[in-house]
């Protein structure tokens, strides 16, 4: 669970979208904010939603008065039941959405979760002249070009640092930190929630269910985890991150994406033996023309930084043809930490300031990684010839089996082992896992992980 393209795209050719350049802010500093005059007008914001995250932006801004950054009202359905005494005492509470229009609030960030009614909002304020900062990354990641050229054509700007990451500043990160650079490839750990589960299951051995249970009394998870485990929320956040790192658009459905869910704490058990650990990692390479994007648990080498994020931490590693992988990391998840992202939109909206690449975005063939290593976890009701029939329906398609695993003190009728393979075609892993899959030996459904390099 949290809160996908680029801050500033600009309207399409229609298969290309350029950034748009800078939109002064009305009545605003243009100056960063440590050397605003102290007389100077404070940036004006309206909250949509006064959930976990908005009601954390409107505690960020009420805890420093000396912001620049002043509240003037709260939109939420039965606001009544929203009301708090912390929140400054000219901000306007209210249930109609056309207060915030009719207002003189300049920036409206939108945090009310639901697409349908975020696109609505967001359409409407920026035709009413205001900025917008959002965090919704299924917004963004659906309709990013449509929403920032109706930005553009009204002089405003659209904001999304905090629907990748939290409070990881990757989005600004890379247009700005690495804007010389040309990046080839993004790789990501995007999801807090799947982490957590992951990182339980992995240091103290819990079921699944039972790492998701404990995610979900924490508020990392919702009631539904679907979006997570399944891969949904991090599939939205690598096609933001193709669109700002790789210059592509990519559509979210097309992104191939693998659950988490068939995973046992025995996967970790052998994982540590291949000197690896099992992340969910979101991937988006640019080669040869085509983009090779896809969402997956996979084994990642211990030495990898990725195998070190633990708990609800983000990761993202942006590789660039000159200045190679560069790391950005920090809380992926949680209230805070996105509304210091959104904040943070908030006030480089007010400086007049943003990065602006000139980097096209292009549509591109998408396609998924049809090369690698596997990891085969089998658990089996034992006999003679089973590993046989295994290995000749791998071989038959090409595949060869780099090691077999089997840890001792299960019972023969529930018998697990695992056979990890070199690198081969996904297509020829899937014949041959459709032949096995077949057999009656199996107590549970054979597992594939992708093995990274």
């Amino acid at each position: 669970m949290e809160a996908p393209l680029e801050p500033y795209f600009a309207e399409p050719d229609p298969a290309v979208m350029q950034f748009p350049q800078h939109v002064p802010l009305r009545n605003s500093p243009r100056a960063a904010f440590p050397s605003v005059p102290e007389k100077a007008a404070a940036c004006r914001v309206a909250i949509l939603g006064f959930g976990t995250v908005g009601s954390s932006v409107a505690r960020l801004i009420a805890e420093n008065p000396a912001s620049p950054v002043r509240l003037t009202h709260i939109f939420n359905r039965n606001v009544a039941r929203k009301r708090a005494d912390w929140v400054p005492k000219d901000a306007q509470w209210t249930e109609c959405f056309n207060d915030v229009l009719d207002s003189d609030a300049e920036v409206v960030v939108e945090l009310v979760g639901d697409v349908s009614a975020a696109r609505e909002f967001v359409r409407r304020a920026l035709e009413a002249g205001k900025h917008v900062v959002t965090a919704n990354k299924q917004l963004i990641a659906h309709e990013a070009g449509e929403l920032l050229a109706l930005a553009r054509r009204h002089g405003r700007r659209l904001g999304f640092g905090a629907a990748v990451a939290g409070g990881v500043p990757v989005i600004a990160g890379i247009l700005e930190g690495l804007a010389a650079d040309k990046l080839e490839k993004v790789t990501g750990i995007l999801n807090g929630t799947c982490n957590y589960i992951l990182s339980r299951m992995e240091k103290d051995h819990v079921p699944m269910a039972e790492a998701v249970r404990e995610a979900q009394k924490l508020g990392y998870a919702e009631a539904d985890p679907s979006a997570d485990v399944d891969g949904f929320d991090a599939r939205a956040k690598i096609a933001i991150l193709a669109g700002v790192a790789l210059g592509v658009s990519v559509t979210p459905e097309h992104i191939a994406c693998r659950s988490i869910t068939p995973l046992a704490p025995l996967d970790f058990e052998y994982a540590r033996e291949l000197h690896c650990t099992i992340r969910q990692l979101s991937v988006a390479e640019l080669k040869d023309g085509q983009v090779f994007a896809h969402v997956q648990p996979a084994l990642v080498p211990l030495t990898s930084p990725l195998a070190r994020v633990n708990a609800n931490e983000n990761m993202v590693v942006a590789t660039g043809r000159y200045g190679g992988n560069t790391v950005f990391s920090g809380p992926g998840a949680g209230g805070a930490p996105t509304a210091v992202a959104v904040l943070s939109d908030v006030m480089a909206i007010a400086r007049g300031h943003a990065p602006a690449p000139d980097r096209a975005m292009v549509s591109l063939p998408v396609t998924s990684v049809s090369r690698q290593r596997n990891y085969l976890r089998f658990v089996v009701d034992d006999r003679p010839g089973i590993l046989a029939t295994l290995a000749n329906a791998l071989a038959r398609e090409g595949i060869d089996i780099d090691a077999v695993l089997q840890h001792p003190g299960h019972p023969k009728t529930r018998l697990p082992f695992v056979i990890t393979t070199e690198a081969c075609e996904a297509d020829a892993l899937a014949r041959a896992a459709d032949h096995f899959s077949q057999c009656d030996f199996h107590v549970e459904p054979p597992l594939c992980v992708a093995m990274v390099e």
